[in-house]
């Protein structure tokens, strides 16, 4: 390894142990050691059949240290209101406590509800659970994630995407079905977690008042938050001082090592560093790396490749595996199965990784220190994903991941002083993002003032006034005594579990007849990217793609896609044979269908263009006219209402193309500000859909 990559040791750690002197209201000593084990044995990115080997898994619940611990959780629990309950990796809290609490009569009353921050996990968990319970899926254990509810009347235990539950609480701000809710990965922050933290403390106060009246009886829900990490102190203070209770897990020592010098180029640090490791360790032992993104995977992945058929003589072979929420289905599942003989199995991963899933084998980690993560400027408006480095909590989860099965190896790639000015704790995405949809939701509940809300970590008073005047510019908000209030547009709004501007576009649809072709647009949107672009095969895919490319843009180019897979019938081999991600695809004629029917409930006409993209065009302008971009004199982009320098991302059909205005549906900030899945607008057509709008931004540009 060349010097500036080379990594020094560094100090033996636990992670996730009980630091010395720390105050934690109760213990639970669970006790168990040993290698394997751990919450999650089947590939949580797919949806696992039930598993024949009913003893085999009961005996593997048996074996997971919580087990030990269970008749002592279970009398602590009974007697608690909320509870914030700690669980190191491996301890099996996330599938065995909802078990626990079941089986304990809990949900007597009601449902068990157990959140998750992603769907991947909560599908996954909600099967491994009905598993082990020997039960069909949808039955006693059931998972509702956006656009797919696979439960019934029989469901005790049901996992749930966060937003999903937000979702129920428009129609019941009292939870009434739910027993106990168990807020899990609560230190990943989520925008929707924090919400649901302030929504669930709500109604369990509101349930408790009711239960004391007479003619009311009204059992109050049980409220536990989990999470992998020891800063819970914040947690517990919100649910007035919620006791805090602590469980062992399996983590194994893991050696971290830092670089001596800062590194200029993670990417190549992280290169070599892979080839270090694969030169001197034995073949069985695999490594994970940290990388920010599918563009950064992707050509790291075949770089790898490259650099492994000219390996020395002696050296193992070496199966380089990518993972990132829009890898195809098949592709993710690779890198949960194990490497041929002889083989080291190298994934690099996005922050999917972190504590999402559990990839089995991995004995090193290489952490570059870096991640993509959403960024908002309330006074541009401009909502990024930006490259960034991680927290102290995030780098300490990645580490984990090597001490699952045994003892581990880390390597950081930067310095220990780097790593000392590392945020403690990640800044909650709530303090971070656009705000609209989180306004949108707390006012479909009748939460009386929105800027008063309890959050668990308040966002600036600039963040919810610039969400408030993003809806107020929808038509979404109207103002009744000095409060906020909905207005019908706003209502309809908020029935569809979509960003309040794609809401928006659905809703104006049938204005400019083109419902049909707007829902699909909206849908692909909606889900991971539906196009796989390996790297190595890159001209092989434009050379295909070349017929449904629209010089319109990128939303009229998928709307041909998808009219063409349709008109396959869904067909596989035609997805394999144009790099289209089938699953994604099924995924969107499946949303498509919903928000048709959540349409057809508001009695909205459903009319198709037929053909006339231009009518496509001006409802996209009148809905993402916040979001647009055009040509200045000196061959750049800038945004239309601040002025912003954007470009257009080389992935769009339009990057070649000189359009004069666009629409963009994101941004992505690398080295510049790119603008993703465009579409070509006229000017005029932006200052007849916000008049006001640009005028006033206009005068705020001359001054």
């Amino acid at each position: 390894m060349p010097e500036e990559a080379s990594l020094p040791p560094a100090k033996r750690f636990r992670p996730g142990s009980c630091p010395p002197g720390r105050r934690v209201e109760m213990l639970l000593a669970a006790g168990g050691g040993g290698a394997g084990g751990g919450r999650r044995h089947t590939p949580p990115l797919a949806q696992p059949s039930a598993s024949p080997y009913r003893e085999a898994l009961e005996l593997q619940r048996r074996s997971l240290p919580i087990f030990r611990a269970r008749g002592q959780l279970l009398a602590q629990l009974r007697n608690l209101d909320s509870a914030v309950l700690i669980g190191e990796t491996g301890s099996g809290k996330t599938t065995q406590i909802p078990q626990y609490l079941y089986e304990g009569g809990i949900s007597r009353q009601g449902v068990i509800a157990v959140t998750q921050p992603r769907r991947v996990a909560a599908i996954s968990l909600a099967t491994r659970v009905s598993d082990e319970k020997r039960t069909e899926l949808g039955k006693l254990v059931g998972y509702t994630v956006r656009f797919e509810d696979v439960t019934s009347e029989d469901t005790r235990i049901k996992f749930l995407t966060d937003g999903m539950l937000l979702r129920e609480a428009i129609s019941d701000s009292l939870l009434r079905k739910y027993s106990c809710v168990i807020l899990d990965e609560a230190h990943e922050r989520t925008i929707h977690t924090d919400v649901l933290f302030g929504v669930v403390k709500a109604a369990q106060k509101r349930r408790k008042e009711l239960g004391k009246l007479p003619l009311k009886p009204l059992f109050f829900p049980q409220v536990i938050v989990m999470s992998a990490t020891m800063d819970v102190d914040l947690f517990s203070q919100y649910f007035d001082g919620a006791p805090v209770l602590y469980l062992e897990g399996r983590q194994h020592p893991i050696q971290t090592f830092y670089t001596k010098q800062p590194q200029q180029d993670y990417l190549h640090a992280a290169l070599v560093s892979v080839f270090q490791i694969h030169q001197e360790a034995p073949p069985s032992q695999d490594i994970l790396v940290f990388l920010t993104g599918q563009e950064e995977i992707e050509a790291m992945s075949k770089t790898c490749r490259d650099i492994a058929k000219r390996l020395p003589d002696g050296c193992p072979p070496m199966l380089v595996l990518p993972l990132y929420a829009s890898l195809p289905y098949s592709q993710q599942l690779r890198v949960f199965q194990g490497a041929p003989k002889g083989y080291r199995k190298v994934i690099i991963s996005t922050n999917i990784a972190e504590t999402s899933i559990t990839i089995t084998g991995i004995k090193y980690v290489v952490d570059t220190g870096m991640v993509k993560a959403k960024k908002y400027n309330p006074d541009s408006g401009l909502e990024v994903l930006a490259v960034q480095r991680v927290s102290k909590t995030q780098a300490w989860q990645r580490t984990g991941r090597a001490g699952r099965e045994g003892s581990g190896i880390c390597y950081r790639l930067y310095t220990e002083d780097e790593f000392e000015k590392f945020e403690k704790m990640t800044v909650p995405e709530i303090q971070r993002c656009n705000l609209a949809s989180v306004i949108l939701q707390l006012l479909a509940m009748k939460v009386p003032n929105v800027l008063t809300f309890d959050f668990v970590s308040k966002p600036s008073p600039d963040h919810i006034q610039a969400a408030i005047a993003q809806l107020d510019l929808l038509g979404a908000l109207e103002h009744k005594d000095d409060q906020l209030a909905l207005t019908p547009i706003g209502r309809k709004m908020a029935a569809f579990p979509l960003e309040p501007k794609f809401a928006k576009t659905i809703l104006l649809s049938s204005k400019f007849h083109c419902t049909e072709e707007i829902l699909t647009i909206v849908s692909l949107l909606s889900v991971d990217s539906v196009l796989y672009n390996p790297p190595a095969r890159r001209e092989e895919v434009q050379s295909v793609r070349k017929k449904f490319i629209s010089s319109e843009g990128d939303h009229v180019t998928l709307l041909n896609l998808y009219r063409t897979f349709k008109n396959t019938g869904g067909n596989k081999d035609w997805c394999k044979e144009n790099f289209v991600n089938s699953k994604n695809m099924l995924l969107v004629a499946e949303v498509r269908a919903q928000l048709r029917e959540i349409c057809l409930k508001m009695s909205m006409p459903i009319m198709s263009s037929r053909g006339d993209m231009e009518s496509v065009r001006r409802c996209l302008a009148h809905s993402l006219f916040m979001s647009t971009a055009e040509l200045q004199p000196d061959g750049t982009y800038a945004t239309t209402d601040t002025h912003q320098p954007v470009a257009i991302h080389p992935s769009s059909v339009l990057f070649h193309c000189k359009p004069a205005c666009v629409v963009y549906t994101a941004l992505l900030y690398t080295s510049k500000c790119y603008m993703r899945d465009l579409c070509v607008v006229d000017a005029e057509w932006l200052y007849e859909a916000a008049p006001d709008y640009f005028r006033r931004k206009l005068r705020t540009a001359r001054n």
